[in-house]
């Protein structure tokens, strides 16, 4: 865990020198997938997120192996034979905020966020839907957002197509606090 802060504060000082940064208290990324024969679920909390709030900044970093599902064969097949994890250990997120928000004030604000979400290796542009609301000293962020599985290269074999569907619904929570030097 601190050598992912080290790497993570190191690489973002430049971005966010003299702002203020938000990082993740408490995260919830869970994924998913609606099929004819099963449905599939997952969820992992050991997502980190950081926001600037003096430029919109965003950066997430998802470690795969951290889903959890109800079934362990799922969970190894997902992380052996879709996701590729030993390759492909993180999905990311880098974007920006398009809408001004006010962070001094306590509300819900819609918001859109534009950046470059990769996924096994590929790099795809999106613009997600989302919601922040702010209370006092934290910020929440919540989205939910549909991933089509074939744009990110990751291939079903043709014996289990039917039980994975072709898209995968996201939903994110994340809940952020100032973050302060130890």
């Amino acid at each position: 865990m601190k050598s992912f802060r080290f790497f993570l504060l190191f690489s973002l000082v430049p971005l966010f020198s003299g702002a203020q940064i938000f990082f993740s208290k408490t995260s919830s990324f869970s994924i998913f997938s609606e099929s004819p024969v099963e449905n599939i679920d997952a969820v992992n909390t050991a997502a980190k997120v950081v926001l600037n709030t003096a430029t919109g900044d965003v950066q997430v970093r998802v470690p795969i192996r951290s889903f959890k599902f109800k079934k362990p064969l799922m969970e190894e097949h997902f992380n052996e034979n879709y996701m590729e994890s030993e390759k492909f250990p993180n999905a990311e997120f880098k974007g920006k905020i398009n809408e001004k928000v006010d962070y001094k004030k306590d509300g819900e604000y819609k918001v859109t966020v534009t950046g470059k979400l990769t996924i096994h290796g590929v790099v795809k542009e999106r613009t997600i839907e989302g919601k922040i609301t702010i209370k006092g000293d934290e910020i929440t962020i919540s989205t939910t957002f549909m991933v089509h599985i074939a744009d990110h290269n990751i291939e079903i074999p043709s014996v289990v197509v039917k039980n994975i569907a072709e898209d995968v619904k996201v939903t994110v929570s994340s809940v952020l606090e100032p973050f302060k030097k130890k």
